[in-house]
Parts: structure tokens; C-alpha cells; sequence
């Protein structure tokens, strides 16, 4: 039933996210010409509206509220985009090498990250996983 995930990232500078997503993060791409604006934008052309191949995806479903470890907490309802690294120091490096200000990695709990300011929209969080994932390679 399912054949993939399709992740949105909103933001205030489209161009701007997705040149990130395609010159920083180096994700492959189509160009989408039922949703160009321009009708010039022709197939493959890096300006239009850029659908990226994000590879596998799994998706987690967290509480608002419960306890963890013996620590209550609550969180908001929201919706998060991850992207998940086999070695989280290497994918820190390359970003750092191409200019990108990033912290370093910290412990979360789950997995060991570090979130990435995106231009014209939230940070996502880069993180290589310590629980079990779903993700088919």
C-alpha cells in the first residue's frame, strides 16, 4: 500500500533550502514541471521546484507526555524531519569543509547529533542512531 515517505520542509526561501539540500548536502534530484512557476524551467533544471531522493526513510511515533528513565515529560504536538548518518563525525566534517557552522555532536539519548540551520527554514537535526531502525538498505 505505502511505496515511500514524502517529507515537506516549508520555508521562507525556497531557493535557498534547496540549493542546501542539493549543493551542501549534495541529495540527488528531479525537477518537478507540473509545479515550476516558470514555464522555461525545463527537465533537470537546478532552479525549478527540485524534489530530492532522501534515500530510505522510516518514521517514528513519539508520546507528548509520559516518563523516560524515571523523568516525566511533555513535549507538543509537532512533526520533525531527521536525516540519519552511519557516522555522524565524517557527516560533520564534509558539512564543515563546505562551509556549514555546526556544533559538535552531542549525546541525545537515541543516537549521537547535531542540528544544522537550513537556509529559509528550522534547523534539522543530522544524527547517527543508537536504536534500532526500520530502514531497509
Amino acid at each position: 500500500m505505502i511505496t515511500s515517505v514524502h517529507t515537506l520542509i516549508y520555508s521562507d526561501d525556497a531557493p535557498a533550502t534547496r540549493a542546501f539540500f542539493k549543493d551542501v548536502l549534495g541529495l540527488p534530484w528531479v525537477t518537478d514541471l507540473s509545479s515550476s512557476a516558470d514555464p522555461q524551467v525545463a527537465d533537470g533544471d537546478p532552479t525549478g521546484w527540485l524534489i530530492f531522493d532522501t534515500g530510505p526513510s522510516e518514521l517514528g511515533v513519539h508520546p507528548t507526555q509520559g516518563e523516560h528513565d524515571g523523568v516525566a515529560f511533555t513535549a507538543p504536538r509537532h512533526h520533525q524531519v531527521s536525516l540519519m548518518v552511519a557516522d555522524v563525525a565524517a557527516a560533520v566534517a564534509e558539512l564543515v569543509a563546505k562551509g556549514v557552522e555546526v556544533d559538535e555532536p552531542a549525546e541525545l539519548g537515541f543516537g549521537t547529533g547535531v542540528e544544522v540551520d537550513v537556509p529559509g527554514t528550522d534547523p534539522v537535526l543530522i544524527y547517527q542512531p543508537r536504536h534500532a531502525t526500520a530502514v531497509r538498505r
